[in-house]
């Protein structure tokens, strides 16, 4: 990946292409379909994030007022480690070899902007578990140490209004941080422009495209909660799935024709 220069930082915003409302079911079936012509280094995404998602549970088993916060947060950061998955995209779209050495050789990029903007997304993650857990913590009538716990005393708890409060902040960080991130991390990957320009272009879609990004938007966290609640067994296949469908609603979304590549 070549190095960013100070007119990259700079770059004019590309335009936005139209969308159907229907766009979202177009990408996951070519996500579907990337993953059946490259499903390797998929599967090795998917196993990496389903152990980690263990490892967390196993951490947190006794404390499930973090672990709700930690899982949810793990949404916002996913989208950058998926990142491998998005050059497998490329590649493919390309006509170009696509297996497990393609993904990672992203990971040794020349610049930083990926880099910065997954610490960025990070930091976003860990602020919403901290959020959580201190809400959860804080207002729960009773300790919340296990998953019938959350259900008895936060959601279905007929005194207190905690599950509305902690779903409306989720969802009140959630939605900056997926209009930034929407077509930003495949968009740095594949062309040299500045993480302004990538992170203003995700706005720019969704302020333009409203409906079909939100219909986007419930599908990533419906599917994935799904692959979750399977065992965590099903990020096997949600996570290539739902990263090289991501692909494609960048390349949906933004005409990048006029920016210079990434070879």
């Amino acid at each position: 990946m070549a190095a960013m220069t100070p007119a990259d930082a700079g770059s004019a915003a590309p335009p936005i292409r139209p969308l159907a409302l229907s766009s979202p079911l177009r990408w996951l079936a070519l996500g579907w379909r990337d993953f059946a012509r490259c499903p390797g280094p998929g599967l090795v995404h998917g196993a990496a994030l389903a152990l980690f998602g263990a490892v967390l549970f196993v951490a947190a088993r006794d404390h499930f007022w973090l672990l709700a916060g930690a899982f949810s947060g793990f949404l916002l950061v996913a989208p950058v480690l998926a990142t491998g998955l998005y050059a497998i995209s490329r590649a493919l779209e390309r006509g170009e070899r696509a297996d497990l050495r393609t993904a990672l050789r992203c990971w040794r990029p020349r610049d930083h902007r990926l880099v910065v903007f997954g610490l960025l997304l990070a930091a976003a993650g860990t602020g919403w578990v901290l959020t959580s857990a201190a809400l959860i913590t804080l207002v729960a009538e009773a300790p919340v140490h296990n998953p019938g716990d959350f259900i008895r005393i936060v959601v279905l708890s007929p005194h207190s209004w905690l599950f509305e409060i902690w779903v409306l902040l989720g969802g009140a960080l959630a939605a900056p941080v997926f209009a930034s991130s929407v077509v930003a991390i495949p968009m740095l990957l594949d062309r040299r422009v500045g993480i302004m320009t990538a992170v203003l272009s995700g706005w720019r879609a969704v302020i333009e495209h409203p409906l079909p990004l939100a219909l986007w938007a419930f599908l990533l966290a419906a599917l994935t909660t799904v692959a979750v609640a399977a065992g965590l067994l099903g990020l096997l296949v949600a996570v290539p799935w739902l990263a090289h469908a991501s692909w494609h609603a960048y390349r949906d979304l933004v005409d990048v024709s006029a920016l210079p590549e990434n070879p």
